[in-house]
């Protein structure tokens, strides 16, 4: 590194610029790939390595991989294209058989690659006239006769990284060695030595350099598991401070579930609870006999009966003389589990309110007084009931439904004050066990997985045409004089005259579609609208006519997704069906066979590819939510996988929790170990310490553990 740069507070910090033979203009480049510092450059992750050393046989190679193959050049020439440029080309000949390379204008080859030459050639192949070409291979040329000492010592590890215009892979590895060379002695390992040496993880500065030149695969490997398993393992780290920062903080009032307090519950309802039931209200119920506050989520197929469960926790509270809550993010989501509460309890004495947006000032305030009183036991609502001016004095259990539509902050807007909640959070359908590790990874998990007796599989059919289409909407014309119900729907709002003509854009607008199918397919049925940017009144208008039977189609966008709940309704049409996650098309096909009939679900879409088709198979195939949401996040990747998706920010800097699930597994394992035994208080992981709460403190409200 030369005397002259002008070095950050800490050295990694220094712009990427100063870095020997990078300078502004590459490093404008090098912002494109976020790599602004000498420490992004240095820890920045190759998407993946070619091993120089392994040398492939003609036979195995194929034209999406990169191939190394060694061989003796036999023949060399060049000639002139018709643009005008030079095309040298070789003949090389591998033990297995014979390939050629090609360089335009590089007439140097001519004198680097004359006949006799022991190469290696590394690149992409293509198949030309019946043999194997490489296009501008890489090219290293072979010292000594083969079966010499060090004649086959080549190669080693050649990373190659994501890339972008302007910047090729050997200059990004030239530019990150030489990051290594200049600044990798200012590499200061924060894990303890005895830890790293507990578990094999090479030093820092030994990663950074393995990272961009490695001479074998292990090394690599080494390298590469230790940058990710830093990601990982500091984000566990602030995930168990956070349950700690739980657990610690203001005690709760225990609410034990006596044999009569269950009996009286459990009378409420006019069935029997499933196994799956009984175990989450066993789980639920331990956590509320202890002064440590309730941090539970409650993850359930659909179907599976999860209000039941969050209504049991809530009348423990209200049996004990404490108020219950229950979280919304929507009204209609709301409005379902206020109806919910409302048939459960018609014959209960226990006082319960609805507290939305949508009341009246005056309606508001007096419901606050009542509230804020005592007077009222339970109250269903929305995100009105986190907003100022509601106080909730007595509170005992809070349930919040959909949690991922909240954010850290939300869910933690009831423990206030000196007495925490107990809080139980749901979601609407079952999340990935990666994502449960890091989303919610400060909770404990409880999982309903069996539905109640009798509710009958939905079965799911993707209609990938205009043809096919005309089959099924015979099929639901059919059920629909039977007298059943059908929803048709559509990702967008929009209108007719937005759509301007285009195919696609018709199918997916609500509008549209509900004017085509009463002109069209459904003409002489009656066909209801509703979607988000409706009037709430006629939402709910059209709403109630579907539920009583008065219409007998809806056409909707995703308002329906969640709490809708019309079991004649075993119909449902999905436009564009490729839009929507495979976890919210299953969601979304929840809404049908809510009784004992068997429901049928219609994936319409216009792709035609085998990808798509492998994609929207997985619901043909099964109505597992819980594989279905593992196929859905190995198929869109993780998102953000903490807090708000509003706040653009990622947790994880390189991991990605799906495919780095064992090491992920393993950095949460170690992680809160450390922070349960105390162990991460001590001196040494002091750095460590103040890394986790620079980079999570905020998003993980870790401000009170010091």
């Amino acid at each position: 590194m030369a005397d002259d740069v002008p070095l950050a507070d800490d050295p990694l910090d220094t712009p990427v610029q100063y870095v020997r033979g990078c300078g502004p203009r590459r490093a404008a480049l090098l912002a494109k790939l976020d790599v602004l510092t000498v420490r992004d450059l240095l820890f920045l992750l190759p998407r993946d390595v070619v091993d120089l050393s392994v040398a492939t046989s003609v036979e195995e190679l194929d034209a999406d991989t990169i191939h190394t193959v060694r061989g003796v050049v036999l023949d060399t020439d060049a000639r002139s294209t018709r643009g005008g440029r030079i095309l040298v080309k070789s003949i090389v000949e591998t033990s297995s058989g014979t390939v050629r390379a090609s360089f335009f204008n590089q007439r140097w080859m001519l004198k680097k690659l004359p006949p006799g030459t022991r190469v290696m050639l590394t690149g992409k192949p293509k198949r030309y006239d019946g043999a194997w070409e490489f296009s501008s291979p890489q090219v290293q040329v072979l010292e000594g006769e083969p079966g010499e000492p060090g004649a086959e010592d080549v190669g080693g590890i050649e990373p190659r990284y994501a890339l972008t215009e302007g910047v090729n892979q050997r200059g990004l590895n030239m530019l990150a060695t030489r990051a290594v060379e200049g600044f990798g002695q200012y590499i200061c390992d924060p894990l303890p030595k005895a830890f790293r040496d507990q578990y094999g993880l090479p030093h820092l500065r030994d990663a950074a350099a393995n990272l961009h030149a490695a001479q074998t695969l292990e090394d690599f490997n080494a390298a590469r598991d230790r940058v990710l398993f830093d990601d990982l393992f500091e984000f566990q780290l602030g995930v168990a401070l956070r349950r700690r920062l739980w657990r610690s903080g203001g005690k709760a009032d225990p609410l034990p579930v006596s044999a009569k307090i269950d009996a009286r519950i459990r009378r409420l309802f006019p069935f029997e609870f499933t196994d799956g039931q009984n175990q989450a209200v066993k789980e639920i119920a331990a956590d509320l006999a202890s002064e440590i506050a309730m941090h539970r989520l409650l993850q359930a197929d659909v179907g599976a009966g999860k209000t039941v469960v969050a209504l049991y926790a809530m009348l423990t509270a209200v049996a004990h003389g404490r108020q219950a809550v229950l979280m919304a993010p929507t009204e209609v989501l709301a409005n379902q589990h206020w109806a919910t509460v409302q048939h459960a309890l018609a014959h209960s004495r226990v006082e319960r309110r609805l507290l939305t947006g949508r009341l009246t000032a005056k309606k508001r305030k007096d419901l606050r007084a009542r509230i804020k009183s005592g007077a009222v036991q339970m109250v269903i609502g929305t995100q009105a009931l986190i907003q100022k001016g509601v106080e909730i004095p007595r509170l005992g259990v809070a349930v919040v439904d959909e949690q991922h539509k909240f954010g850290v902050a939300q869910r933690a807007a009831f423990s206030a004050g000196d007495r925490d909640p107990h809080v139980l959070v749901m979601t609407a359908t079952p999340i990935p066990r990666s994502l449960a590790l890091t989303q919610f990874g400060d909770l404990d998990v409880t999982t309903v997985r069996d539905l109640p007796p009798g509710r009958q599989p939905v079965v799911t059919s993707r209609v990938p045409g205009p043809q096919a289409r005309q089959k099924t909407w015979h099929f639901i014309r059919e059920k629909l004089d039977e007298g059943r119900q059908l929803y048709v729907i559509c990702p967008k709002v929009g209108d007719a005259s937005e759509a301007n003509g285009d195919s696609d854009e018709l199918s997916a607008s609500v509008e549209a579609t509900f004017k085509e199918l009463v002109e069209g397919e459904l003409k002489g049925y009656a066909v209801g609208l509703v979607h988000g940017r409706m009037d709430a009144d006629k939402k709910d208008a059209a709403m109630s006519a579907f539920k009583t039977g008065e219409t007998r189609v809806l056409v909707s966008t995703t308002v329906v997704e969640v709490g809708v709940d019309v079991p004649n309704a075993t119909l449902m049409v999905i436009q564009k069906a490729e839009s929507f996650g495979l976890s919210q098309l299953h969601q979304l096909r929840g809404r049908v066979a809510r009784g004992a009939r068997r429901g049928y679900c219609f994936l319409y879409t216009d792709q035609t590819s085998q990808t798509a088709a492998e994609r929207l198979g997985v619901l043909e195939r099964t109505t597992d939510g819980f594989q279905i949401a593992e196929a859905d996040f190995a198929q869109r990747g993780p998102g953000h996988v903490l807090g708000t998706r509003q706040s653009g920010k990622s947790a994880l800097r390189v991991a990605d929790p799906q495919r780095d699930r064992e090491l992920l597994e393993m950095a949460r394992r170690r992680a809160f170990h450390l922070v349960e035994t105390g162990s991460f208080d001590l001196p040494e992981w002091a750095m460590v310490k103040a890394e986790v709460l620079d980079r999570f403190g905020e998003v993980l409200e870790l401000a009170k553990t010091g």
